[in-house]
């Protein structure tokens, strides 16, 4: 690929291979036998099955990037659902090496940060994991929750592939079959994982679009002209958005028109005893009011003989507030 800086680069928070020097090495102890290795086997058992509560800090991120930026709305979601019903399902995590009492996070990475974020502990399941367990848990976590878009899954199996998993390694941990593999390598080796979380998940983006943005960026000016417009992208809303305006940098396209804003939905307004009284809509073109006639028919009627009065009574109180500013 033309510019390294974007295309055929992997980088973030990798776990060491289990052939990297310096991955703690496996102990050479002989394992306990008869009744003492049974008892011993069991209690293990027993500890990785339970639930514990940890110290958000004493949890550090391990195994591979899935996420290619973050859903502000979602993790606002995700913490005040914590705040208000606390957490309901655990994370994983596996023991450090070498750091006694700490721990790596397996998947749950969005709800170990609001609850570190909270001040609260993490539920947390403990298993002892090598590298090739982590990134097969973190993987079919990830295909079971079905909210991974197509590039997160692609770049996902790219960095285990730059990291020497092998195909059916990496086939295993996104529950896919090797062809699949095939054609989500070709697109994931050939854009810089830094360069990914500048556009997002882009959830609405399929591979034929990624890979004509790879085909468009292997000439050198294409690749040029979008590194240096990259900084522009913070201040386009939406992943998807911002793959079409990287897709027309790199084409020379036009720029995409930039989509229209959804309208909020409509609010109601209760009285003080809890009755509907009104729906109210609003939009760039106007204000739409709608008064049910629900339990009191007679409301609406009332309302539509004083409704000339009380436009003006609202209009000159409106019209006096702004003469006070």
């Amino acid at each position: 690929m033309a510019r390294k800086g974007i295309l055929s680069g992997l980088g973030g928070d990798t776990p060491q291979r289990r052939n990297s020097p310096e991955a703690p090495a496996p102990s050479s102890a002989p394992a306990p036998r008869g009744a003492v290795g049974a008892l011993q086997s069991s209690l293990t058992r027993l500890q990785e099955n339970a639930v514990q509560e940890i110290d958000p800090q004493l949890i550090h991120s391990a195994g591979v990037a899935d996420r290619l930026g973050t859903d502000l709305q979602a993790d606002a979601a995700l913490k005040e659902s914590l705040r208000t019903y606390g957490q309901q399902v655990p994370v994983l995590v596996r023991p450090r090496p070498n750091a006694p009492g700490r721990y790596e996070i397996v998947y749950g990475r969005r709800r170990v940060l609001a609850l570190r974020e909270l001040g609260l502990p993490v539920k947390a399941m403990v298993r002892q994991l090598d590298d090739h367990a982590l990134v097969l848990a973190q993987g079919q976590e990830n295909t079971a929750r079905q909210d991974l878009s197509f590039i997160e899954k692609a770049s996902f199996a790219a960095q285990l592939d730059a990291l020497d998993y092998d195909r059916q390694t990496i086939a295993a941990a996104l529950s896919m079959d090797l062809p699949m593999v095939s054609r989500m390598l070709k697109v994931g080796r050939a854009f810089a994982v830094d360069f990914l979380v500048q556009i997002g998940s882009a959830p609405g983006i399929g591979r034929d679009r990624w890979m004509k943005l790879a085909e468009a960026m292997k000439t050198p000016d294409s690749a040029d002209r979008v590194e240096a417009r990259l900084p522009m992208l913070s201040g386009i809303d939406g992943s998807d958005a911002r793959f079409e305006q990287v897709l027309a940098w790199a084409t020379g396209a036009p720029a995409p028109k930039p989509a229209k804003r959804p309208a909020p939905p409509a609010r109601k307004v209760m009285s003080p005893s809890g009755f509907p009284l009104a729906k109210v809509k609003s939009s760039d073109t106007g204000l739409v009011l709608t008064i049910p006639a629900g339990d009191a028919p007679e409301f609406p009627r009332w309302l539509d003989q004083q409704a000339e009065a009380v436009m003006q009574e609202l209009y000159d109180r409106w019209i006096n507030e702004r003469s006070e500013d």
